[in-house]
């Protein structure tokens, strides 16, 4: 690692403005999806948390930047914020009313979770909270990334990876990848690892494509029997 390091440090900031590109590309990734669902006429087979959680991530990313008065992270959630905003309301647009109702449900809470962290940012110290915040959007990330793992006995179930967002999780793991470059040639430990966890799990993903199609299976017809 350390000599992949001394390798990679005289372009870390060209790999920084690679990585910086794809992920302002990944926010556009959610548009196969959407035109997938488009297509279906309805959005109740995929799951809301890609999009709703772009709008968390790049919020908390915004009081971030705006923490470290960064102005390429500011122009770059911004970016990402309006992309998943119109995103989410697409979804919404083409889902049934009873998801409709779940939707507004996961939409409250996650307002009343920006809500209190944003207050708790605004009174904690600057030195401490840019470390804590940096940590939590981590951990976000790692969860936002692992949590279509959850449904992987449904998928093993029914041999389809049907609702799985593949163009977002495809771009996540691009992401990762650049982005773990970038840790490496600035010698940071704490990111390479995170970057790599976020890596793992995207992988893991990305293997249930290759085993599994997009979808079901057709049931074959039960033979009729033949009267005697």
């Amino acid at each position: 690692m350390e000599a992949l390091g001394d390798l990679l440090a005289p372009h870390s900031e060209l790999i920084a403005k690679v990585a910086g590109t794809i992920t302002t590309l990944q926010f556009l990734s959610g548009v196969v999806l959407m035109n997938d669902i488009r297509k279906k006429g309805s959005s109740d087979v995929y799951p809301v948390g890609p999009f709703l959680f772009g709008v968390v991530l790049t919020i908390l990313s915004l009081k971030l930047a705006s923490i470290m008065n960064d102005a390429a992270m500011i122009n770059t959630n911004l970016i990402g914020l309006a992309i998943n905003f119109v995103f989410l309301s697409g979804f919404y647009y083409y889902a049934s009313s009873d998801s409709r109702s779940k939707i507004w449900k996961q939409i409250g809470y996650s307002s009343v979770f920006l809500l209190v962290i944003t207050a708790y940012a605004n009174f904690e110290d600057p030195a401490k909270i840019e470390f804590r915040l940096g940590m939590l959007i981590t951990g976000l990330l790692v969860w936002m990334v692992g949590s279509p793992l959850l449904h992987l006995p449904k998928i093993i179930e029914k041999k389809s990876t049907e609702g799985m967002p593949f163009p977002i999780i495809f771009a996540g793991n691009l992401v990762a990848f650049s982005w773990t470059l970038y840790a490496i040639s600035i010698k940071n430990t704490v990111m390479v690892l995170q970057n790599l966890l976020l890596l793992v799990l995207g992988g893991i993903q990305l293997s249930m494509f290759a085993i599994y199609p997009s979808k079901p299976a057709a049931k074959k017809p039960k033979d009729s029997k033949k009267d005697k």
